[in-house]
């Protein structure tokens, strides 16, 4: 299977990006905003992805909605993020399956990692399933990194920050 666009650049803050699907691409989110992903066209298919790092005072909301107006459509989501310091971030996905667009696929992940006590983060997943016949769900976690991962990598003589580093770069790859 081919892709088609291997990479779409979003847009600035706060400014909604609408993208028109009729085969398959590949969408790149890096920038807050509102992004509404529409699959037009029977058979297209787009695969979702969005990385984000705050630390300090940053505060950043990315909103997804992606929408399967034609049949036989599919759509894989990922958004991750790093929050450190005081640092707040939000993601708000969504996903509509419109009626007569049976043998839909869609799937949604939101993931979160805080670093520091003061970080907050929130994650909103939603879906809104018109129609029978479809494969639609959604996967969010918020935490912090686990301390045992940060123990086990010390043991091994690495110090903790680089222990913390080696661990969040593994969350986002």
């Amino acid at each position: 299977m081919k892709w088609k666009g291997a990479l779409v650049k979003m847009a600035e803050k706060s400014q909604l990006t609408t993208i028109k699907i009729s085969d398959h691409q590949v969408i790149v989110i890096d920038r807050p905003g509102r992004y509404d992903i529409c699959l037009i066209s029977p058979g297209a298919e787009a695969k979702i992805s969005g990385v984000f790092a705050l630390s300090d005072q940053e505060q950043s909301e990315v909103e997804v909605e992606i929408h399967h107006q034609a049949p036989h459509t599919k759509a894989e989501t990922t958004l991750k993020g790093v929050v450190g310091g005081q640092a707040q971030l939000k993601f708000v996905g969504r996903i509509i399956i419109d009626p007569d667009c049976g043998n839909s696929n869609s799937f949604l992940t939101e993931r979160i990692l805080l670093l520091s006590d003061k970080a907050k983060a929130e994650a909103v997943p939603d879906l809104e399933i018109l129609t029978d016949d479809v494969k639609c769900s959604h996967a969010v976690s918020v935490s912090r990194i686990p301390e045992v991962q940060i123990f086990y990598l010390m043991s091994r003589g690495i110090s903790r920050s680089d222990a913390e580093q080696l661990i969040v770069d593994g969350f986002l790859n």
